[in-house]
């Protein structure tokens, strides 16, 4: 940890300390990182008599499988956040637009004299806070939250715990990508009651029987460019609206995870169909590395962004239209090996 991480994560902690009302927000679309993230500080601050709220502008409802870890009722909907807080909380979210709807209220908040930290571990954070704990080499927002916590000098129950470790297991797909001190902030979480097994089926494993044709469906129709993406090999599929209609929207962002085993290719892309246009439709925009390629680069190219080996992006157009363009955003992103 550098020099000015470590004073930032001093500086945070003590803000949210003396904290008596604080709104923390989610990216849009929110996962276990950002959710268990949030949800996590929300609760040590609900213990330390703070009064919090725990949002995000976009889908109406909460990912089924992260409900469960709101054990403190935290959950609050865009329309019942007061006017504005004297401490905002943004969470695993680099960018304003990636707070939706939800965006204006940093400056509202900014506006009023007060604070808005920003904790993320994007490389590509826009630093739009008043405060930010930033760490592009931290594998999850859990991660710095957990330092955080640390620093506040705080014990973990398994409630709380269970949460980080939500976002600790997913961000690093099962700890494959997880340094040995990540391993260790993992430890300290089981040692505080965390049930691995329970935490990774129901976040991760478990899906309804109509996932089963409805993946099916989707990888009928993938294709595989082994020349493309600079010789690393690209795969792809599309998942269009009558295939997602029968399943929650958590099944349909498991298919990348399913597309990306592909052995002959070092990128994967699945390409979720989110409204008919009358030219095409608009795709929310999932890209996987293996290692070789820095996607995040592909993804800026539209408007996204993300890690080097995850990376996310919206794009309007035919499917055709949209794979055509990745397949050039790919040919001259940057090779990490």
């Amino acid at each position: 940890m550098t020099a000015t991480l470590a004073q930032d994560i001093q500086e945070a902690a003590a803000l949210l300390a003396t904290a008596t009302d604080v709104t923390l927000l989610g990216h849009v679309r929110p996962d276990a990182d950002a959710l268990g993230s949030a949800l996590a500080l929300g609760r040590v601050l609900h213990q330390r008599g703070a009064s919090v709220r725990v949002s995000f502008a976009e889908p109406a409802e909460p990912p089924e499988t992260l409900r469960w870890l709101d054990v403190d009722g935290l959950l609050t909907s865009p329309g019942e956040l007061p006017v504005s807080e004297r401490l905002l909380v943004a969470l695993d979210t680099p960018t304003l637009g990636r707070l939706g709807s939800l965006a204006s209220r940093v400056a509202t908040t900014r506006q009023i004299g007060g604070d808005v930290l920003v904790i993320d571990h994007h490389a590509t954070n826009a630093y739009y806070g008043t405060r930010h704990v930033v760490d592009d080499t931290a594998e999850a927002t859990a991660v710095l939250v957990f330092r955080i916590l640390c620093e506040m000098g705080l014990e973990f129950d398994e409630p709380t715990a269970r949460a980080l470790y939500a976002g600790l297991v997913t961000d690093t797909s099962g700890f494959r990508r997880a340094r040995p001190e990540t391993h260790r902030m993992a430890a300290r979480l089981l040692e505080a009651g965390v049930n691995p097994e329970q935490v990774a089926r129901r976040i991760v494993d478990d899906h309804p029987f109509a996932w089963l044709p409805m993946l099916s469906s989707v990888l009928a129709g993938a294709r595989l460019e082994p020349e493309a993406a600079q010789g690393l090999g690209f795969v792809h599929a599309v998942v269009r609206l009558d295939a997602a209609k029968t399943v929650r929207p958590e099944e349909v962002e498991s298919v990348i995870d399913v597309v990306r085993a592909t052995s002959e290719a070092g990128v994967a892309a699945v390409l979720k169909e989110a409204a008919p246009l009358d030219h095409g439709s608009r795709w929310q925009v999932s890209l996987r590395s293996t290692g070789g390629m820095d996607v995040s680069a592909a993804a800026a190219e539209f408007g996204g962004g993300g890690h080097r080996m995850a990376a996310g992006c919206t794009v309007e157009g035919t499917a055709e239209e949209v794979i055509d363009g990745l397949r050039t955003a790919l040919s001259r992103a940057p090779l990490l090996r």
